[in-house]
C-alpha cells in the first residue's frame, strides 16, 4: 500500500492486508482518503480493501469512497460488502478499469491519473499521477511597492499587466516569477520487464518500479512475471525519470541493498522503499 498527497488530498494505491493500520501509524486522515487504485488481484494489494471500507463506515464516514480496479473485483467487492457493510452511510463508487488501455480514468482541477498496462500473471496495470500546471508566484515586493490591491492578484496569478494610476503598465513578468514544474509520480507495480514502458513513462518525476528480484534469479524473474532491479533502473534510465524508488523485494534477500547496488550501476539516483518511509516526490 502506499499513499500520495498531492495539494492536500489523498490517493491510496493497492491496499493490501494491514492498510488501515498502517494508515493509523503514520497519522494519514482517513476522511482525506477518497480514491483507491487497485493495480491487480493479487492478495497483497486488495484484501485489505474490504476491511478499511469497513472501518470508515464506523467512524461515521459520509464522503463518497472512489474505488478503480480491474473490473473482476467488482462483483467480489459487492458481495462482501453485502455480507460485511451493510448501512455504510457513506457511498462506495466503483470504477472498473481496462488494464490493457493507457487512459485518463481520474482529473480534478489538480490533477490527473492515467493507467500503465503492465505485464503480470493476471490483468495488471500501474498508474501515473500527475500535476497539473501550477499558477506563477507572486513578487510580493513589487506589489507592494506598486501598490496593487489584494483582489487583483488572482488576476495577476492568471497572467494580466497592471495599469498604475498614471497610465504605467507593468509588464506581467515583472509581477511574477515561474511556477514550480508540475510533477508527476509513477507506480509500476508486479510487472515481467517491458523494453517500451519508458515510453509512457516521459517526464515522470519519481517512479516506483517492482524490482523482486536480482540478477542472479533473472529466470525465476521472467518465470513469475516480475523484475529485476536492473530492469527496474533501466526503465528508469530510458525514461529519464528524476529518481527510482524500488520495492516489491523477495523474501530470498537477506540484504535489499544487493537489490539496491545493482540499480544504482545503471541509474544511480536509486532508492529502496520501506515501511513508513515518506518520499518528495
Amino acid at each position: 500500500m502506499q499513499v500520495v498527497e498531492c495539494r492536500g488530498k489523498l490517493f491510496m494505491v493497492d491496499c493490501g492486508e494491514g492498510a488501515q493500520l498502517q494508515m493509523r501509524r503514520s497519522g494519514l486522515s482517513f476522511n482525506k482518503m477518497g480514491h483507491v487504485f487497485i493495480s491487480h488481484l493479487h492478495g497483497d494489494h486488495c484484501f485489505g480493501l474490504i476491511g478499511m471500507i469497513s472501518t470508515f463506515g464506523l467512524l461515521g464516514r459520509t464522503a463518497t469512497l472512489h474505488i478503480y480496479a480491474p473490473k473482476e473485483l467488482e462483483d467480489m467487492l459487492n458481495r462482501q460488502m453485502q455480507m460485511f457493510c451493510r448501512d455504510l452511510g457513506y457511498e462506495v463508487v466503483f470504477h472498473a478499469v481496462d488494464t490493457s488501455r493507457h487512459a485518463i480514468i481520474f482529473e480534478d482541477r489538480s490533477m490527473q491519473v492515467e493507467t500503465i498496462p503492465l505485464d503480470h500473471r493476471m490483468p495488471t496495470c500501474g498508474y501515473i499521477f500527475r500535476e497539473k500546471p501550477l499558477l506563477p508566484h507572486i513578487r510580493r515586493e513589487m506589489i507592494d511597492f506598486y501598490g496593487i490591491p489584494t483582489s487583483q492578484i488572482n488576476n495577476i496569478k492568471a497572467g494580466q499587466d497592471w495599469t498604475t494610476a498614471d497610465g504605467e503598465v507593468i509588464r506581467n513578468e515583472l509581477l511574477t516569477t515561474p511556477a514550480d514544474p508540475p510533477r508527476a509520480y509513477a507506480y509500476c507495480s508486479d510487472t515481467a520487464y517491458i523494453p517500451t514502458l519508458h515510453e509512457l513513462l516521459k517526464g515522470v518525476t519519481t517512479l516506483y518500479h517492482e524490482a523482486t528480484y536480482a540478477d542472479d534469479n533473472l529466470p525465476m524473474a521472467q518465470k513469475y512475471h516480475h523484475s529485476t532491479a536492473r530492469q527496474a533502473a533501466q526503465v528508469a534510465r530510458e525514461a529519464r525519470v528524476g529518481k527510482l524508488l524500488l520495492g516489491h523485494f523477495s523474501s530470498r534477500y537477506d540484504d535489499e541493498n544487493v537489490l539496491l547496488r545493482e540499480a544504482q550501476e545503471v541509474f544511480p539516483n536509486t532508492l529502496l522503499t520501506r515501511e513508513m518511509l515518506v518520499f518528495d516526490v
